[in-house]
């Protein structure tokens, strides 16, 4: 598929997975650019096809120019605001980086997402939690030695939001099935 270009004022490009007349799509934040991350990363691949299983479209974005984080925040809201002219129910997911970066973009987007689902949160993400407006899920690795989720986790449970603890490190060696699985089905159960 052609990719897609996500209107703003970011050179930001987008693939969307499954059917274009889908009821539901989640929009998916990739890891770090700066870190190799973008739309073809292992794990937003592996959600994508567990979404698109389930009979939701996935829109997978790569961020625009690296902007500290501000930028790629507007990237998120930007892509949410296509897929919610398109979709009749719109989520997003982000992986690391890109969780923090969902996290934030949640509580920025008008409207907001359905549902928001975030694997492997840095701990920074902690107060985009006070700021999330739906229902919110959080996955991290239990063997993660690149990030600090634990802040995050705690603290959305505390918010009553949904938390689940993986086998795995920070990348989910051998593990992406299952971890897309259960984001997947976080939406299937709201949608």
């Amino acid at each position: 598929m052609d990719a897609i270009a996500v209107p703003g004022a970011r050179d930001v490009r987008a693939t969307l997975d499954g059917e274009e007349d889908a009821d539901a799509v989640v929009v998916a934040c990739p890891p770090h650019p700066q870190f190799g991350g973008s739309r073809t990363d292992q794990r937003l691949r592996a959600v994508s096809d567990a979404l698109v299983d389930r009979g939701f479209a996935c829109l997978r974005f790569d961020y625009g120019p690296w902007d500290e984080g501000r930028g790629e925040r507007r990237d998120a809201v930007n892509a949410l605001a296509w897929a919610d002219e398109r979709f009749a129910a719109v989520g997003l997911f982000g992986y690391s980086f890109g969780a923090g970066i969902a996290l934030r973009a949640a509580g920025g987007a008008d409207p907001a997402p359905a549902a928001v689902s975030a694997l492997a949160p840095q701990a920074d993400a902690v107060d985009a939690l006070e700021t999330v407006p739906c229902p919110a899920q959080i996955c991290f690795g239990e063997r993660d030695d690149t990030v600090n989720s634990t802040p995050v986790a705690e603290r959305a449970r505390a918010l009553g939001m949904q938390v689940r603890a993986l086998p795995g490190d920070h990348h989910f060696v051998g593990q992406t099935d299952r971890v897309a699985a259960v984001v997947a089905d976080f939406f299937a159960d709201l949608f």
